[in-house]
């Protein structure tokens, strides 16, 4: 049996989206790929804003390595669509984050996706342990799996 939508207040961190015309694909609703470029806007927007991540500069990396995304219901432009954040999962070098994209002032998400990243040196793209400062951070995001 599939789980019902997330709400909100599955979600840590939230952050608003526009969509845009070009979004929308011959069905009139976004287009799949939207929903995962929505998601990975959150996770580094997240990690830029936190000082967590610079992408020219870091030492160490997080590369995804698992998605999915489950689609509960129609998102277009021209809504507003926020995204909710959470890690479910904070291992020694992966985290994995779980992201609800809400329409507009909408209680129950309309899609719900996950990245797993791995983190790896920079320069090796060797797995690594996930930096103190950042696992620091992460745990503030954590929030069980329902």
């Amino acid at each position: 049996m599939r789980a019902p939508p997330g709400t909100r207040a599955d979600y840590v961190h939230f952050r608003q989206h526009t969509t845009r015309w070009n979004d929308n694909d011959v069905y009139g609703h976004l287009n799949n790929v939207v929903h995962y470029l929505l998601f990975d806007s959150a996770v580094n927007e997240w990690l830029i804003r936190n000082g967590l991540l610079d992408v020219k500069n870091s030492a160490s990396i997080g590369l995804a390595v698992e998605t999915g995304c489950r689609y509960h219901a129609e998102l277009a432009y021209p809504q507003v669509i926020t995204s909710g954040l959470k890690v479910s999962r904070l291992g020694a070098s992966s985290v994995r984050y779980e992201i609800g994209l809400f329409a507009d002032d909408g209680d129950i998400a309309a899609a719900e996706g996950f990245f797993v990243h791995v983190y790896v040196d920079a320069k090796s793209r060797r797995p690594c342990p996930i930096p103190e400062e950042t696992r620091a951070a992460l745990q503030g995001l954590v929030k069980e799996a329902r």
